[in-house]
């Protein structure tokens, strides 16, 4: 199983979004809760943000790897969360 870091503004209106389809496929996936999902505010923790090569939120990087950057549908976070459980 792969871990997730996913870097979010919390008044990000897709970031809000991208949380809300992430509740929805853990309730309809048991299995998705396995998944470690570290979530990192960018705005307070801007000395991690900064290590990584993103310009919009939501991010997703799966075990360090850019998988997806900006706004999400969520049959594209059921794709990374399926990655994840590999």
């Amino acid at each position: 199983m792969k871990k997730i870091k996913l870097f979010y503004q919390e008044r990000c209106p897709f970031c809000i979004r991208a949380f809300k389809y992430i509740n929805e496929l853990k309730e309809e996936n048991n299995e998705y809760n396995k998944i470690e999902l570290e979530r990192i505010d960018e705005l307070i923790h801007p000395d991690i943000a900064d290590k990584f090569d993103y310009y919009y939120v939501p991010t997703f990087y799966l075990n360090g790897e850019k998988v997806h950057e900006g706004g999400i549908k969520k049959d594209e976070v059921k794709v990374i969360l399926d990655k994840a459980l590999e």
